[in-house]
């Protein structure tokens, strides 16, 4: 279970720079925001402790060789968490989230070649059964971008 996690604007500053360069160095980032490097190492470190952010590199599956990317639609479901949890544990399975509406849950998911696609689709509905899930598969990206800034 996630909670609220208070950042204050040095976390939100350093938040912002690396969304936009999340290889700077911690001397860069530390000349930027105005404390030492060690300090600067501290609050990275810890906003990562805390899972206030990742530092990853994104990537387009497609291109890397999998052959499917899919958005998988759960239709709507009275407590849909435990499911989630369920769900989320899935090797193909990258993202979860809970939402309101025709839905409960979105899942992306990637699959290495179509057997391995149609098993993923299988679990899934099995899972969710006797609830729908509808499989959108994605045919193209044409924006991925995590640089939405911080409030």
């Amino acid at each position: 279970m996630l909670t609220t996690t208070r950042v204050d604007a040095t976390d939100k500053h350093l938040i912002s720079l690396l969304q936009t360069n999340g290889r700077a160095s911690y001397s860069d980032l530390a000349r930027q925001v105005g404390l030492s490097e060690a300090s600067v190492r501290k609050r990275v470190h810890e906003l990562r402790r805390r899972e206030v952010i990742q530092i990853v590199a994104v990537t387009d599956p497609l291109r890397l060789g999998f052959a499917h990317e899919a958005l998988l639609a759960v239709h709507a479901m009275p407590n849909p968490e435990v499911l989630a949890d369920r769900l989320a544990a899935i090797d193909e399975v990258d993202f979860v989230v809970l939402v309101a509406g025709r839905y409960s849950i979105l899942v992306e998911a990637v699959a290495t070649d179509d057997k391995e696609f149609v098993a993923l689709i299988q679990r899934v509905r099995q899972l969710a059964s006797p609830v729908r899930v509808d499989v959108l598969p994605y045919l193209m990206t044409r924006k991925q971008e995590y640089a939405w800034g911080v409030r």
